[in-house]
């Protein structure tokens, strides 16, 4: 059958991270079809094709907040127009025998893709200029604050301990861990960046969004 061998296909292509979701925007946009989601899980599970993906808990760890800013977002996180919104966050990865790696990347909400990511191997990763879309993933800091105003933006906070009040950037590091990191195991920090910078250009140009149809 036809379908069976296009869903193994596209299943071996992206190393098995395809759920039957993601497998059905696929197959419908690159091969003309119109297949029901239910129909793709059904012979997925037919044929024992299961998402590699699985998700871990994170640790929050409080910290106390050099400066605080209201939530203007308030959970508004559609947008029409690129570059009005943005959304930024960090995230720590391990590798090699325990060593620590910090991911900070600037999400834009029109389209939801990354419009500009830095990896360092300590977490007051050095500032880059702004005209670059790179700084410091210290957002609490009165260095960062300044920055924002210098440039002209208006910096709007989460409260702590609400993940949903940055809820497509979460997304975007579960999906990045789940899809990505710990599907490997990382020996060195050069391994762990290329994994990252393949990655993202993966999550901003073949990877399906069903909402951008």
């Amino acid at each position: 059958m036809k379908l069976i061998s296009l869903i193994k296909n596209a299943y071996e292509e992206k190393n098995g991270i395809l759920g039957y979701r993601q497998m059905t925007i696929k197959l419908n946009r690159e091969y003309n079809l119109k297949l029901n989601h239910k129909r793709i899980y059904r012979l997925m599970h037919i044929l024992n094709l299961k998402s590699v993906c699985r998700r871990k808990r994170k640790n929050h760890i409080r910290s106390t907040p050099e400066i605080t800013a209201d939530n203007i977002l308030n959970r508004k996180f559609e947008s029409n127009k690129f570059g009005e919104k943005w959304l930024t966050d960090v995230t720590g990865m391990k590798y090699g025998l325990g060593d620590k790696a910090y991911l900070s990347a600037i999400l834009d909400l029109s389209d939801k893709s990354i419009v500009s990511f830095v990896l360092g191997t300590i977490m007051n990763l050095c500032l880059k200029p702004l005209i670059l879309l790179i700084w410091s993933t210290q957002m609490s800091s009165q260095f960062f604050k300044k920055k924002l105003d210098d440039a002209g933006m208006i910096q709007s906070m989460s409260r702590v301990s609400r993940c949903i009040d940055n809820g497509p950037m979460e997304s975007f590091w579960g999906m990045l861990k789940s899809e990505m990191y710990y599907l490997r195991k990382v020996n060195t920090y050069s391994e762990l960046e290329t994994a990252v910078i393949e990655y993202i250009d993966y999550y901003n140009n073949p990877r399906y969004q069903k909402r951008l149809k």
